[in-house]
């Protein structure tokens, strides 16, 4: 299977520049997932990939062989659209096997084929079937079989469990979490679903505005984002940011805060008199009792989130700190409580809102 290289690739419409001088590579046998909010982008870069659109500059490249130009049907890509492809009045067997028969395989290569994504998919009670006689998830599932089962170079997703109910969303999870994993092809997978591109990917290329802002592995991504809007898109709720602008003395800094029970001593900010502190609602630690590392806080609003978990809103002096807690601690809680931002959790960003590299310690 083929690492697929793009260099340097824009794409622009008229009034819109859509892709913005992307240069990635994703690797053989690992799922890729272009991950962003609508507009960002990323369809646009699978369509090129795909051959269906033409960039403004820039390469694409299947390993060394740049096909840039190459007609689509020539490029060996399988690709599964949001909503299903496939024929009706005739069976999910007849439906996988069709575009076997045009690439003249066997009648027993065919056979192996079909059964080994009807078994990972889970589509044994359906091999019989007639298309309509099943529902929106079921008919997906087929497409990404007839796709699987030709065995392309690539497999290209574009959003392929949006548009089904939360029950077959479930499934299709499953299903393709499953399917990625024993494939072991290389998968580009575009969603704006943050909970999918967590669940299926290897690595994700976040996208903003038509550019990458970052490409890691999904828990990197999310632990350590390498500027503000990484840390606000993914999370549910994303990060909580306070802008402050700090003290510094000699070669390091102090902030004062109602987050912290001592003032912040801060190292590396390298001149920079404006940050911005974040921190996951999960990593913020919420008691009953006080501790000599938390500040005492007022409840101002809590609710039952995804999960069973509560999300508490919590008044720190000027400040108010959204934090996530678990259904027993969340059902305690009631009007006044302490507050921990656990330095190890806290992530600085400067005032361009990118990731800025500091050692903090409390006075």
């Amino acid at each position: 299977m083929p690492e697929v290289r793009l260099i340097d690739l824009h794409k622009e419409y008229p009034g819109v520049i859509a892709v913005k001088n992307v240069s990635i590579t994703f690797t053989t046998a690992t799922v890729t997932c272009l991950l962003g909010p609508s507009g960002c982008g990323k369809t646009t870069m699978m369509r090129i990939i795909a051959g269906l659109e033409t960039p403004t500059a820039g390469d694409v490249f299947f390993d060394d062989d740049r096909i840039t130009e190459l007609p689509t049907r020539k490029r060996r890509i399988g690709m599964v659209f949001q909503y299903p492809v496939v024929y009706r009045g005739i069976s999910v067997y007849r439906n996988i096997e069709l575009p076997l028969l045009e690439e003249k395989l066997s009648a027993a290569e065919r056979k192996k084929r079909i059964q080994q994504v009807i078994d990972i998919l889970g589509l044994e009670d359906s091999v019989d079937k007639e298309i309509s006689q099943l529902d929106g998830g079921t008919r997906q599932k087929v497409a990404i079989a007839r796709t699987v089962a030709r065995q392309p170079a690539v497999i290209l997703f574009d959003e392929p469990i949006t548009s089904v109910d939360a029950e077959a969303k479930v499934q299709l999870k499953r299903a393709l979490k499953e399917l990625t994993r024993q494939l072991r092809q290389t998968i580009i997978y575009v969603t704006h679903d943050q909970t999918e591109a967590m669940t299926l990917a290897d690595q994700i290329a976040l996208m903003k505005a038509g550019e990458i802002v970052q490409l890691d592995s999904p828990r990197t991504l999310y632990n350590l984002p390498n500027d503000v809007f990484g840390g606000w898109f993914l999370g549910n709720p994303g990060m909580n940011f306070f802008e402050y602008r700090v003290e510094t003395l000699d070669s390091d800094s102090l902030l004062k805060s109602p987050l912290f029970p001592r003032d912040l001593k801060i190292s590396g900010l390298n001149g920079q008199d404006r940050i911005t502190i974040g921190i996951r609602p999960e990593h913020v630690t919420l008691a009953c009792k006080p501790s000599d590392l938390a500040v005492a806080g007022n409840v101002r609003r809590k609710f039952i989130a995804v999960g069973g978990h509560y999300l508490v809103s919590v008044e720190l002096g000027d400040k108010i700190i959204k934090v996530k807690v678990d259904p027993v601690l969340g059902r305690q809680i009631e009007n006044e409580v302490w507050v921990e931002c656990p330095l190890d959790w806290i992530t600085l960003f400067g005032p361009d809102g990118r990731r800025l590299k500091a050692e903090l310690s409390l006075v």
